[in-house]
């Protein structure tokens, strides 16, 4: 069974994590199939719109750490950089079903969708610092520019999560809905309705402020991630996580 599914129905291509026995924890193939699907689906006319969803209960738990310790994303050529390069440069509407924990990039990666749907259920964090790292995906730009200086920095600090009315109140989500895969479906479907090349300008525009801070701040954070990750305090906290699991 495929870790990740691939499926367009009409003009709309849909993207889910599909491992749910892990609460969806990402791994470098998963990273992969991610980044080929929005390569792809950006050069394919047939698709109008691309929702980004999850099978089972939760969208993901973030990274796989056992296979993060395995394949440690330090290069520009890592599945997890070329996702996040895709994610960045992607041109066409992207929206996002969430549900459940949606941890880490889980959470990093909806500040670059365009339209998020999240369940009433949805608990997002962003434990970066608690496990010896720093955030990434541009979020060290993206969050504060969203919720302010002072939030961002308690989430990012704490490591403490936050739920979906607190999203919703925040922008970091669009809207709530007890089925976010049903209410992203019917959003996708309106905005694959509507004219592709105007839509494809408006969010050229949307993200032109931006975008070349964003990219600036994703290398930065790239380099300082992958020296965090080879660290003793990364190592640490990386096996303070898997004690803590085990015996949970």
């Amino acid at each position: 069974m495929s870790d990740f599914l691939d499926t367009q129905i009409g003009a709309v291509r849909y993207l889910a994590f599909n491992r749910p026995e892990k609460m969806n924890a990402l791994t470098k193939s998963m990273y992969g199939g991610l980044a080929q699907g929005l390569n792809e689906a950006a050069g394919d006319f047939s698709v109008r719109a691309v929702v980004i969803t999850s099978e089972g209960d939760h969208f993901t738990a973030g990274n796989d750490i056992v296979d993060f310790m395995d394949n440690p994303p330090t290069g520009e050529s890592s599945e997890v950089a070329t996702f996040l390069a895709a994610l960045l440069n992607f041109p066409k509407p992207l929206i996002a079903a969430v549900k459940g924990n949606a941890i880490g990039v889980g959470t990093t990666m909806l500040l670059h969708c365009d339209v998020v749907v999240a369940a009433p259920n949805t608990n997002f964090s962003m434990p970066f610092v608690s496990l010896g790292l720093v955030p990434e995906a541009g979020s060290t730009f993206l969050f504060p520019a969203l919720v302010g200086y002072q939030r961002a920095a308690k989430i990012f600090m704490t490591g403490g999560s936050f739920n979906a009315d607190e999203a919703l109140e925040m922008g970091l989500i669009a809207e709530i809905d007890a089925d976010a895969l049903a209410g992203a479906k019917k959003i996708a479907e309106q905005i694959a309705q509507q004219p592709p090349q105007a839509m494809i300008n408006t969010k050229a525009l949307l993200k032109a402020r931006n975008h070349d801070s964003v990219a600036a701040v994703m290398k930065a954070e790239f380099e300082i991630f992958a020296l965090a990750l080879q660290s003793d305090e990364a190592m640490e906290a990386f096996m303070k996580f898997m004690a803590k699991k085990g015996s949970s």
